[in-house]
């Protein structure tokens, strides 16, 4: 199947407003590779494809089928192998989990929900540790932006993407219904059933509709090394009951006009232990409630001469209750809740001007508002308009994209003073070439000029109110390359990536916490420096067995480059590894499957001050899974059995978080 790709491009900063558009690519064509089926004296033998990685800016994909092989629960699980990734885990199965990329933090990494972003005004981070497995078909990871123009504009406004795309029903006539059920169970007190109804309603119609329970009593042993001896402690005070159910209606009345509406509910309690402190007992009896509810739709068409429409809209709800009774202050404790609203309206237009020549814009319009039970909080509400033209351009072995984002943020308060009005434009110019007659080798490069805005907690909360604050500014530049080649010997396919990077951030808004208040500032310059290459392989072993393995490596230097008379200068920032290195291998034999999973991160320091006391030491962590994917009286079935930290490692991800040793977990999964 011959494969057409995309390619990236770097671009020189441009400072004042200026037209890049020049353009982007039509229709990303797939190069198709040549059948490697060929029939032996009667025997067939069959390669698995290499997967498709040459896109114009960087990427990393997971798909569902993959979800086991590394012993994934959540979506933060699913992608923690990904170069350049680093989930910060504070521990236990409710434990926060955020993604950072290449160094930038969880604030520029915008999630998508079925090409919608998942918007959080008050922290600006997503939980990933909340999104199950249960409903999600693919996840996919960009730097930059998606290869595809006809986004959001919303899809262009972050340094990274996280793309979740859920199940749709592709069902017929013969199989008008399909309904999935499962159960987890295992170490911590888990117990997780889910079930998935899948429905076709006409040639047209169709629904989907997903329930999930989760509720574990989150206790775990872990090693406690006060530098004298080390003991076994067990970990109290973080249950969790979670609930979510989540529906979709989809029409299609052919290729050409699309809708879809989503509807999704979270409801969660769950226990947040302290950190733990040598010869102190940690902070018992913290407390966090979630109420979530969001409402999204979709429609997309193709007009007869070309236009292509897409239109999306949402709104959602968010409710966060949190109590510590041992807290600080002159109450004694903190009970604190939390509302906020999204109402969300997209517009996007694509045309093919010439067959290699693609331009679209999109134009999306948002408002936000919070409110608190805090005595002078001040209901902030933020409006936001965002524009954006891109195009896309193939000039034969050379793709060219570019885009131009216009953001523009005011805000209002009841009480008090708030941010100035914002308007900000973001250039970003990609390209990719193949240089060589080989299909299969590509280099790509890109610059992407954004920033992200302070959060409302950063902005208006009580204890760190700065009005003050300036957005975070962010200048990216990749350099790289990509070679995929299917292979009819031992090895069936491999596939490789490289890119180097170069992150230069200004006006970074760093919170400095204290006992009582704190405060949050923009701190100057850091400079982030990097590599990532991956390595994706597959091979027959014979008599009906396959071994599939994946490797990952990232190196990040990250420094902080505010002030050369400082004694923190040219240091690593807290909690970025200068070295990551994860790898899966499996072996596959009819409907078997055996995994080991391993991930490896250099030493860290937790402060910015990178003294041998503020490291973290390095650590090793591996998990084993088993799984059967066959069935039982014609149904299919899925049972696994997974062994995280299978050698029972004592490690943090962050400083005074214990993770669990080692722990089990059971899956048994039919489909009628």
């Amino acid at each position: 199947m011959k494969k057409k790709l995309s390619c990236i491009f770097t671009y020189k900063r441009v400072k004042y407003v200026c037209f890049v558009w020049i353009l982007l690519f039509p229709t990303i064509k797939v190069f198709a590779q040549q059948d490697t089926s060929k029939k032996l004296k009667e025997v067939l033998i069959s390669s698995a494809k290499a997967p498709y990685i040459q896109t114009i800016t960087p990427s990393q994909q997971v798909a569902a089928a993959d979800f086991t092989r590394y012993s994934a629960a959540s979506v933060a699980d699913a992608i923690r192998n990904f170069a350049g990734v680093n989930i910060k885990d504070y521990g236990g199965i409710g434990g926060l989990k955020t993604v950072s990329v290449r160094g930038l933090g969880a604030n520029h990494v915008a999630v998508l929900y079925d090409g919608v972003q998942i918007n959080d005004a008050e922290n600006g981070q997503v939980d990933l540790g909340r999104l199950n497995l249960n409903n999600i078909q693919h996840i996919a990871l960009y730097n930059g932006q998606p290869p595809n123009i006809l986004q959001p504009a919303r899809s262009f406004a972050s340094a990274s993407i996280l793309s979740i795309t859920t199940i749709k029903p592709r069902l017929n006539t013969d199989k008008p219904y399909l309904i999935t059920a499962g159960v987890k169970t295992g170490s911590f007190g888990l117990f997780n059933t889910y079930v998935q109804w899948q429905q076709r309603l006409s040639n047209s119609w169709s629904f989907i509709i997903n329930g999930y329970l989760q509720k574990a009593n989150g206790r775990y042993t872990y090693i406690n090394d006060d530098g004298l001896a080390k003991s076994k402690q067990t970990r109290l005070g973080s249950a969790i009951n979670a609930q979510q159910v989540d529906g979709a209606l989809y029409w299609t009345k052919n290729d050409s006009s699309k809708f879809n509406f989503h509807a999704n509910y979270y409801n969660s309690g769950r226990g947040l232990p302290g950190p733990v402190i040598i010869n102190k007992p940690p902070p018992a009896g913290q407390r966090l409630w979630n109420k979530d509810l969001f409402l999204q739709a979709g429609y997309e068409h193709v007009f007869s001469h070309g236009i292509h429409l897409l239109v999306n809209s949402k709104f959602s709800q968010n409710y966060l209750h949190y109590f510590n009774p041992q807290f600080p202050s002159s109450a004694g404790f903190l009970d604190q809740q939390f509302k906020q609203h999204e109402y969300y309206q997209s517009a996007a237009l694509s045309y093919h001007l010439l067959p290699n020549w693609e331009v679209s814009y999109a134009t999306d319009i948002s408002v936000n508002n919070m409110s608190a039970n805090l005595p002078g909080f001040r209901y902030p509400t933020r409006f936001a308009l965002l524009n954006v033209l891109a195009s896309t351009l193939v000039l034969g072995k050379t793709t060219l994209q570019a885009s131009l984002l216009n953001t523009d943020i005011s805000e209002s308060v009841a009480t008090g003073t708030t941010i100035p009005h914002r308007n900000i434009f973001s250039p970003t110019i990609m390209a990719t070439i193949k240089p060589f007659d080989d299909q299969g080798f590509q280099v790509r490069g890109f610059y992407k000029y954004i920033f992200r805005a302070p959060t409302f907690n950063e902005l208006y909360y009580n204890f760190i109110t700065n009005t003050k604050l300036k957005p975070e500014f962010t200048n990216q530049y990749n350099l790289g390359f990509t070679y995929s080649r299917n292979l009819n010997g031992f090895f069936q396919y491999i596939s490789l990536t490289t890119d180097a990077y170069y992150n230069n951030v200004k006006d970074k808004i760093v919170y400095t916490p204290n006992l009582y208040n704190g405060s949050v500032e923009n701190f100057g310059k850091v400079d982030i420096k990097g590599l990532d290459a991956g390595l994706k392989t597959q091979a027959g072993l014979g008599a009906g067995y396959n071994i599939v393995l994946s490797a990952n490596y990232s190196h990040q230097q990250a420094q902080n480059l505010t002030d050369p008379t400082s004694s923190i200068y040219l240091n690593q920032l807290p909690y970025v590894p200068k070295n990551t290195f994860a790898f899966n291998i499996g072996v596959t034999t009819g409907p078997m499957g055996v995994y080991y999973n391993q991930q490896q991160l250099s030493s860290r320091y937790y402060n910015n001050n990178n003294n041998d006391d503020d490291r973290l030491p390095k650590y090793t962590v591996s998990d084993a899974a088993l799984v059967y994917k066959g069935a039982c009286k014609g149904l299919p079935l899925v049972v696994s059995a997974e062994v995280n930290n299978l050698f029972n490692k004592g490690y943090m991800v962050v400083q005074s978080y214990p993770m669990p040793g080692r722990s089990v977990r059971i899956t048994f999964q039919i489909t009628i």
